[in-house]
């Protein structure tokens, strides 16, 4: 599948679909990546909707904000679409400036390619590398999509494959149908949401920890003692 022409003038445009002010100070920042026609967008909006929706324009990269439930939880999110404006060439990606700020911003990531196009499974490992340049901590939560996996008759990527990938990069690997299983989908989400809390909480109780100010030692009594009869001489004297 031939990648499309990257443009100078993309930029992403975020589209806020909840007031800003509804959302708690701390939102989860979710990206998800990967070649053109994966199916991205559809599996953004089945997760947010429970609807899906087969075709879609070539996306300018939207940013969803909603509140949804994570364990019985209420939490925010806020996810980033991006296009498939990516270029995979002698094992390095070439993307946006604007993409590269969207790695900067997230906080997790969906890695997707589709079952039935080889190339974008090619583009993973690539796209992994880069994330981890950007994010040396290892504790950055990354989960790799086998996406249109309904659609067995076309597949060019096994389910081996997939699983021998996420090995060996050390993440997690998930096989789904957007269009066929919304449960799927909204596995994936959850599972990237709640790793994202878990480095929240981690993160918190390190600030707590170390904005913890020393009591000082209480004073010993006898050396009180001690130095309160040394004054008395002192002035009898």
């Amino acid at each position: 599948m031939r990648l499309p022409t990257m443009s100078t003038n993309f930029l992403l445009a975020p589209i806020l679909e909840c007031p800003s002010d509804f959302f708690q100070s701390r939102d989860i920042k979710l990206a998800v990546l990967g070649a053109g026609s994966v199916g991205k967008s559809a599996m953004i909006v089945r997760f947010l909707t429970k609807r899906f929706i087969g075709d879609y324009e070539p996306n300018t990269g939207n940013l969803y904000s909603r509140l949804v439930y994570v364990e019985g939880d209420q939490v925010s999110i806020q996810i980033q679409d991006t296009p498939g404006c990516i270029q995979v060439q002698e094992g390095f990606v070439q993307m946006l400036d604007s993409l590269s700020r969207c790695v900067k911003w997230a906080e997790g990531f969906l890695l997707v390619y589709s079952i039935t196009d080889y190339s974008s499974y090619q583009s993973i490992r690539p796209l992994y590398q880069h994330i981890r340049k950007v994010h040396p901590d290892s504790k950055i939560p990354i989960l790799i999509v086998g996406n249109k996996g309904d659609l067995l008759h076309a597949r060019q990527v096994q389910t081996n494959e997939g699983i021998q990938l996420a090995n060996e990069l050390g993440t997690v690997f998930l096989e789904i149908s957007t269009s066929e299983n919304y449960h799927g989908v909204c596995d994936v989400f959850q599972y990237l949401c709640k790793e994202v809390s878990k480095l929240h909480q981690s993160s918190c109780g390190d600030k707590r920890r170390s904005s913890i100010i020393p009591r000082p030692k209480s004073p010993n009594m006898q050396d009180l003692k001690r130095r309160f009869k040394q004054a008395l001489s002192s002035k009898v004297k």
